[in-house]
């Protein structure tokens, strides 16, 4: 079963509490998502490592009930 936007974005802010989390349905369908997730703390960060860190609060749901996440990531302007 699909993950819903909600629960991604619940997961995502439980791992990165001050991140602001925008979650679009790329087909419609509410099984591809792209997500964009902005967080002050991702500051002086790598872009890679602003992947991990999310790809570490979605935990083992990635590449399972999660399997089509675009992702974009930023620090606030």
């Amino acid at each position: 079963m699909p993950m819903a936007a909600d629960q991604i974005e619940a997961l995502i802010r439980a791992g990165i509490p001050d991140a602001t989390v925008q979650m679009t349905d790329l087909a419609g369908d509410g099984d591809h998502w792209a997500a964009r997730v902005v967080a002050e703390s991702f500051r002086g960060a790598s872009r890679v490592e602003r992947t991990r860190r999310v790809y570490q609060a979605l935990g083992t749901r990635m590449g399972g009930e999660l399997h089509a996440l675009q992702l974009t990531t930023a620090i606030p302007e």
